[in-house]
């Protein structure tokens, strides 16, 4: 059942650039949202499938994936992993690197994830879609199909070239295929706030790029490298760490 009698809210997770703790955020992020009794589905869009991993699955034991449903005629609840305690899946299997070429031959080749999220989404209040670090066609059908965009970032100096690249992307999705397309802002992430330069930066960008910054930034700690480990989330491994904390004020404040 929908709690909210609304769509749901579809935020893409982006940025092309790898190590920013995307798959990090997306599982927290949703676990969080989840703890404030939202009904959430998390999509992995990754071919290297490390949001499926990181809630206990293993790819190479699943038949099916995302991919099968974007070119395979599959439908997503066939594929859709439930949990009774934690936000559901749609997983990824390595198939989706080869994705992008095939989906290309289809005609609305970037519509291909709206359409097939459709019939799920009166059950979830929340659909996070971590999108893979390239700004390919897989990036574009996330945003195509997203109310949304969050990008984290990790603060350092070169941080914001990607970000400009990524922006072009966002514009050319609402020009040609989803108008309403929304930047939330960037998500400050392996954030250490006791340097100058971390902050620096993040006014740097914020500033060029005339986004929000949203709070809190997320402190880098180890505590979240140990939880995908066994499936979990820091919210559960760690939930009085930093991390912890800072994922779970994100989602009680993208409620308000």
């Amino acid at each position: 059942m929908r709690h909210n009698g609304r769509v749901p809210r579809t935020l893409a997770v982006a940025n092309q650039k790898g190590g920013v703790a995307k798959t990090t955020t997306v599982a927290t992020l949703g676990a969080a949202l989840g703890e404030l009794g939202q009904r959430v589905l998390l999509v992995d869009l990754d071919p290297q499938a490390c949001l499926t991993f990181s809630v206990g699955i293993d790819p190479e034991d699943l038949d099916k994936s995302i991919h099968h449903v974007l070119l395979g005629g599959v439908k997503a609840r066939d594929v859709l992993v439930e949990f009774d305690d934690a936000p559901d899946l749609v997983p990824a299997t390595i198939e989706l690197a080869n994705a992008e070429v095939q989906l290309a031959r289809e005609s609305s080749p970037e519509q291909a994830l709206r359409t097939a999220l459709r019939p799920l989404r009166s059950s979830y209040d929340w659909i996070i879609v971590d999108c893979p670090p390239t700004l390919g066609l897989l990036t574009v059908n996330g945003l195509s199909a997203a109310s949304d965009v969050l990008i984290p970032l990790q603060c350092e100096t070169l941080a914001h070239r990607g970000v400009g690249q990524l922006l072009d992307t966002v514009h050319d999705v609402q020009q040609l295929t989803n108008p309403s397309l929304r930047v939330l802002g960037v998500l400050p992430t392996l954030y250490d706030g006791r340097t100058t330069h971390a902050r620096a930066v993040l006014e740097t960008i914020a500033d060029t790029y005339s986004l929000d910054v949203l709070q809190p930034a997320i402190p880098k700690s180890i505590r979240f490298a140990e939880a995908p480990a066994i499936g979990e989330t820091v919210l559960s491994t760690a939930p009085a760490s930093p991390g912890a904390k800072a994922y779970r004020a994100l989602a009680g404040a993208l409620l308000h």
